[in-house]
């Protein structure tokens, strides 16, 4: 079998942003009101108007990890992710998530899944500081095969303070956060490496198998709050689908990633087995950074000092586009 690639494990990044233009483009009605939009569509999460300050809305979901779970019947953290891959998309705005809604669908309800799922959602929201306030349960024999697990989260913020990368110079450097492993991306291609030429049960360096290598929850970078009201940032990015493709959200200017992050063991193992080419690894992988600042060389230590694992990674440059290691992700 040649080079495993995100596309042909179901996943088409080119196709995607293509379609997403086209959704978008027909989403032109605003609401009339003192309560309207700010901003435009197309960041990590949706604002309105609040008199001084801004509400945030961001939705997103587990997807395919939910497989992961299934095959290794052990369902407690995709809570954690479901929450973390939401209010990771509020914080890269400095906007503070306060309250959490779910959406699980499935094909039949499991009292035991439920109560494995209530167990990481309650631990997700502790992480984050977030009430869940509500959520739908909808069986769906006919239209769903397994389970599904997304939600939607808001979060508040005073306009003056949300970050939107609009102040994103050359000469920025970007600070990257370490990962805590896959996350919740990217998993159609895991799982299609695994499934083809490994085994969920299989032992990576460390000890864990790959099934609970790849079960480890993403990390939530609720310290970002913390760190923008003590420095100046210009710019975050949450690293998830699409890998480094993630950074040209924030800013027309390039990234130039001169240090990345180290590796962690489970991408080199994936990218062994899978055969994969490095550029395919990092369009669809964080590759251990899940998290990224883009500060002045004035706030660099700063955020070095109040972020855990926290590294320079590389800086702002003229032109466009990402760079890593002499790659060109596109």
């Amino acid at each position: 079998m040649g080079k495993e690639t995100y596309r042909a494990s179901g996943v088409d990044i080119d196709l995607a942003r293509e379609a997403i233009r086209a959704l978008v483009g027909k989403i032109t009605y605003r609401r009339k009101g003192d309560i309207r939009m700010a901003g435009s569509v197309g960041h990590y999460a949706g604002l309105m108007e609040f008199g001084d300050h801004v509400l945030a809305l961001t939705t997103d979901g587990v997807g395919t990890k939910m497989l992961v779970a299934d095959q290794l019947k052990n369902w407690r953290t995709v809570g954690i992710d479901c929450i973390a891959m939401n209010v990771n998309d509020l914080l890269v705005m400095n906007v503070e998530p306060v309250a959490f809604v779910d959406y699980i669908a499935a094909e039949r309800i499991s009292v035991e899944t439920m109560r494995q799922i209530g167990e990481g959602l309650n631990e997700g929201a502790r992480q984050a500081n977030v009430d869940i306030v509500g959520g739908e349960t909808a069986q769906l024999r006919d239209l769903v095969h397994g389970l599904d697990l997304a939600g939607t989260c808001l979060g508040v913020q005073e306009k003056a303070r949300v970050v939107t990368g609009e102040k994103i110079v050359p000469g920025d450097r970007i600070i990257g956060v370490p990962s805590s492993g896959i996350h919740s991306n990217g998993l159609s291609l895991a799982r299609r490496i695994v499934e083809s030429h490994a085994s969920y049960d299989e032992r990576l360096p460390g000890g864990r198998t790959a099934g609970e290598e790849m079960l480890v929850p993403t990390r939530i970078y609720r310290e970002a709050l913390e760190v923008c009201r003590s420095t100046e940032v210009h710019g975050m990015c949450h690293v998830t689908g699409g890998g480094l493709l993630n950074f040209t959200r924030l800013t027309p200017h390039g990234f130039s990633f001169t240090r990345p992050l180290p590796v962690p063991p489970i991408f080199s193992w994936l990218q062994g087995k899978g055969d994969v080419d490095p550029l395919e690894m990092y369009r669809t992988f964080n590759m251990g950074m899940g998290y990224a600042y883009v500060v002045p060389e004035t706030s660099v230590k700063t955020v070095l000092g109040r972020v855990p694992g926290a590294a320079v990674v590389g800086e702002i440059v003229g032109g466009s586009g990402v760079r890593v290691k002499g790659l060109e992700i596109r």
